[in-house]
């Protein structure tokens, strides 16, 4: 898969539905088979939920491995089994009776040691009484360990993933505390950064640093031999917070119901109306095109973020928000005739494979 193919959509989208998609299900199949064996029952179904109702975050993150060019499928691997590790975790964060701020940190500490080839797992689980995974979490990160040994750049760019990661995992623990604490911990939080994002609110920074997309992309160059500490600094201003920002804010878009039933945190609910709303996300859109100029391969890059948008507003969810259908014709009209023809192909995409499954 060379860099030439990705400056052609249609090209693109071949090799997403004919390679990158089934090999994601193969791997997600394997991990399905070790969560399916893990003793806990909690444990369990949370792996097994996350797995089932949000494959398409591994299907979007895996898009980076067209960077990996003949490591496609080592790009892959990684890829999925990271962001297997997000996915539970956000499981086990959202749906568990634990609020304590200590078991969140100690979970996500298996995402910093999935980018820390030298580092000892550790029991993820100690402050929490559900314990017992069968080794599935740890697996997880071996899995990421091990690919990233057999990058010979990857300590030069470790430092970049991490910086990520912190953000990330900061984010999930203060989002996840007492529902009284989750606000004015993630407003505090945001006042740290503020001065060098003074365009954003403590909602739209806090949904910037949910994104697994920065670090996947780091990857992506690293397995494919072309990362270099430049490279990696260019990646983090482009992809930190716009890119990632418009990743994070088009899944809580899609979410509003879903979270609003399960009484979950969504960083959608804060903007003052609709109107502004729309107005954001707009602004994300314009902000992100912009910031992926400065990157090399820029076609791919835009071609992610056309991809973004017209896989989220892709999901059958979105048909049961208010207005949902005009919000959409507008995001895509601002994202350009790229994201609609990847729109109107991930529907059909879905459409098909729905079928088939049925029979």
């Amino acid at each position: 898969m060379r860099h030439q193919v990705t400056r052609f959509a249609p090209l693109l989208m071949r090799s997403v539905f004919k390679k990158i998609f089934p090999e994601v299900s193969k791997q997600l199949h394997y991990w399905k088979t070790k969560a399916d064996a893990i003793p806990n029952i909690e444990l369990r179904e949370q792996a097994l939920a996350s797995i089932s109702s949000k494959k398409f975050h591994c299907q979007g993150g895996s898009v980076y491995s067209v960077l990996a060019e003949a490591r496609w499928k080592d790009a892959i691997q990684f890829i999925v089994a990271y962001q297997t590790i997000s996915d539970y975790l956000d499981n086990l964060c959202d749906r568990s009776t634990s609020l304590d701020p200590k078991d969140f940190r100690m979970l996500h500490q298996s995402m910093e040691d999935a980018l820390s080839p030298e580092a000892a797992v550790k029991n993820y689980y100690q402050f929490r009484e559900d314990q017992n995974d069968g080794g599935y979490l740890t697996a997880l990160v071996q899995t990421c360990q091990e690919a990233l040994r057999s990058i010979p750049s990857y300590e030069m760019i470790q430092s970049y993933c991490l910086r990520l990661e912190q953000l990330y995992s900061d984010l999930q623990v203060h989002k996840h505390v007492k529902k009284e604490e989750r606000i004015p911990r993630l407003e505090n939080w945001f006042q740290n950064f503020k001065e060098k994002w003074p365009s954003l609110s403590w909602y739209e920074f806090s949904a910037s640093s949910g994104s697994t997309l920065g670090i996947f992309c780091m990857i992506g160059y690293a397995m494919g031999g072309k990362m270099n500490v430049s490279l990696a600094e260019n990646i983090l201003e482009s992809y930190f917070p716009f890119m990632q920002g418009l990743h994070i804010l088009l899944d809580y878009y899609i979410d509003q119901q879903e979270d609003l039933e399960e009484d979950d945190l969504n960083f959608c609910n804060y903007y003052r109306d609709e109107t502004h709303l729309k107005e954001r996300l707009l602004f994300f859109i314009k902000q992100t095109n912009k910031s992926v100029q400065l990157l090399p391969h820029k076609h791919f890059h835009e071609m992610v973020h056309n991809g973004l948008v017209g896989l989220y507003l892709a999901d059958p969810k979105v048909k049961d928000l208010q207005n949902g259908k005009q919000i959409t014709r507008m995001l895509l009209q601002a994202s350009g005739i790229r994201s609609t023809f990847f729109h109107i192909n991930i529907k059909l995409y879905n459409r098909l494979k729905g079928k088939t499954q049925e029979a």
